[in-house]
C-alpha cells in the first residue's frame, strides 16, 4: 500500500524587476518619482551608473522599475525604432487615464497619444524624456 505524501508545491514565477532603458538616470530619476509618483527603492553606485530602481508607493515591495542605463550599442538603435514607430516601450496601470493625463498635462508631460477608449481598455501614451514612450492603461471594470 502506496505510503501518503503531501502534494508537491509548485513555484510559482513572479516577475520582480523589470527595466526602462535610460540616457540618463538622474533625469530619469527625478521624472519617474517627482512627474510620474513612484517612489526610489534601490541606488547603488556601479562605477558610472547606478542600479536605480523606483517602485509604486501603494506596493513598495512590488515589481521594481530599473532605470537602466542607455550605454549598450543595441539599447539607442532599438529605444529609437520604437519611438519613431510610436510603440510604447512599457505600460503602467492607472485608476482614470483621463484624469492621470491631465494630471500629467499640468506638469507639462508631452503625449503622443490622448486617451483613446478600445472597448474595455483606456490608454494614453507619453514621452518619459528619457527615450522611451510609456502607455498608461485602465480597464473598466
Amino acid at each position: 500500500m502506496p505510503t501518503w505524501r503531501p502534494p508537491r508545491r509548485l513555484l510559482v514565477m513572479r516577475i520582480n524587476i523589470t527595466s526602462v532603458f535610460v540616457d540618463d538616470q538622474v533625469k530619469a530619476l527625478r521624472f519617474y518619482t517627482e512627474v510620474l509618483g513612484f517612489v526610489k527603492k534601490n541606488d547603488v553606485p556601479l562605477g558610472e551608473d547606478r542600479w536605480l530602481t523606483v517602485v509604486s508607493p501603494e506596493n513598495p515591495e512590488g515589481t521594481e522599475l530599473l532605470l537602466e542605463p542607455s550605454r549598450h550599442p543595441a539599447a539607442k538603435p532599438f529605444t529609437d525604432a520604437l519611438v519613431a514607430d510610436g510603440i510604447p516601450f512599457t505600460q503602467f496601470a492607472v485608476d482614470d487615464v483621463p484624469a492621470e493625463y491631465e494630471r500629467l498635462r499640468g506638469l507639462g508631460v508631452r503625449f503622443t497619444q490622448d486617451p483613446t477608449v478600445m472597448g474595455p481598455v483606456t490608454t494614453a501614451v507619453l514621452d518619459d524624456t528619457c527615450g522611451n514612450l510609456i502607455q498608461i492603461v485602465h480597464m473598466a471594470s
